[in-house]
This record gives structure tokens, C-alpha cells and sequence, in this order.
């Protein structure tokens, strides 16, 4: 099967560099929940959120959080476990 190009943020606009979408992106929440464990994913997360909360400083946190964070208290990701990304 051939690996598929990672859904990864671009900086300082944090756009997914592969669908453009803002990340994390379905695609790459799907990666991320499989990857990581709910722990090391709301780590991550917030890790990242608060990078984007530098080069981002017209969005409210809130909407940072929402984007960033509060997918992953989902154990799927907020996913269909059988759906297949694209």
C-alpha cells in the first residue's frame, strides 16, 4: 500500500499544507487519534494550540481551543472508527 502524503500544518497560517483546510484538519485528527493515545494527544494539542495562539493573535482563544483541543476528548477523534480518511 503506498503511504500517503501527512495532513501537516504550514506556519505561521497553520492551513494543512496537503487539502489546505485549517488544521488539524479531518484528515490529520484521524492520523493523530490513531497515532497517539488520549493523554499524549490533549498534550500534543495543547502544545500546538498554543504555537498557534502566537502566530495566530486575531483568533479567540476560544475558537483556538475549539480547533486544537476539543476533538480530542473524544476517544475517536469526533470519528466514525470505520470511516476511512481522505
Amino acid at each position: 500500500m503506498p503511504q500517503e502524503d501527512p495532513h501537516l500544518p504550514v506556519r505561521p497560517s497553520w492551513a494543512c499544507t496537503i487539502c489546505g483546510a485549517p488544521w488539524p484538519c479531518p484528515p490529520a485528527r484521524h492520523r493523530l487519534t490513531a497515532d497517539l493515545d488520549q493523554v499524549a494527544l490533549g498534550v500534543y494539542a495543547a502544545e500546538l494550540m498554543a504555537q498557534a495562539a502566537h502566530d495566530l493573535p486575531d483568533i479567540s482563544a476560544a475558537d483556538l481551543f475549539d480547533r486544537f483541543l476539543s476533538w480530542t476528548r473524544d476517544p475517536n477523534g469526533g470519528f466514525d472508527p470505520d470511516a476511512r480518511p481522505t
